[in-house]
């Protein structure tokens, strides 16, 4: 657990330590201080708070990630403060949550990031791309990193950036299951990406979905 703000630490701490298959292996109050504890405890998930000081989180999510791949990073933010929380995605975070989320639902984001699915509920991942896309200074769209891509692979990719599972891609595109985590791996592979929260930010970066739009520009 990494928050600057230790009432904070203490009650994921107190829900943590009530429930079965959880244990908290440290508590940081600063960036530098997570990734030291992340060397040292090699934990499943790391929750990181965006704003402390010192070794912000951002700074300590693209540390963490780099040194330690195996390590899963959940960010937790307030999106009317934070303003990095896409690029912890970009830094290999794999999901964000908000600080005022309800307990069943922390445990449940902790249990999906772990089993290295990511956290992408569709509207707060729409709420966050179109805070980014309205900013001066977001990136101009690359579309050189779908050239890789099959039709149909865009598709897929499209649909992972809009929050979906591949339970549900599949149904979208009336497949089978297993077709449809086939073409996620292989999306994932062919772009280099980490795990699905790196491809929604591929996605948005490349131009082929759009805060706002419907249609993916294939």
């Amino acid at each position: 657990m990494a928050d600057d703000q230790v009432l904070v630490r203490a009650g994921f701490r107190l829900l943590l330590d009530t429930e079965d298959g959880f244990e908290v292996v440290g508590e940081a109050g600063d960036g530098a201080e997570a990734l030291r504890l992340a060397r040292e405890h090699r934990p499943d998930v790391v929750v990181m708070d965006i704003r402390m000081p010192g070794v912000d989180g951002l700074a300590a999510t693209r540390d963490v990630c780099a040194a330690l791949p195996e390590v899963k990073v959940l960010v937790l933010t307030t999106f009317n403060v934070d303003d990095y929380v896409f690029e912890a995605l970009r830094a290999g975070a794999s999901g964000f949550l908000l600080k005022d989320t309800d307990p069943v639902e922390l445990l449940h984001a902790l249990r999906v990031v772990a089993r290295g699915d990511a956290l992408l509920a569709p509207s707060v991942t729409r709420r966050l791309v179109e805070e980014f896309a309205a900013r001066p200074e977001h990136r101009r769209p690359d579309h050189r990193a779908l050239r890789e891509l099959t039709t149909r692979e865009r598709e897929v990719l499209a649909l992972v950036a809009g929050g979906l599972s591949n339970d549900e891609i599949a149904a979208h595109l009336v497949i089978s299951p297993a077709t449809a985590r086939t073409h996620v791996s292989r999306v994932l592979t062919k772009l280099g990406a980490r795990d699905r929260a790196q491809l929604v930010v591929l996605a948005y970066e490349s131009g082929l979905v759009r805060p706002g739009g419907h249609n993916p520009t294939v």
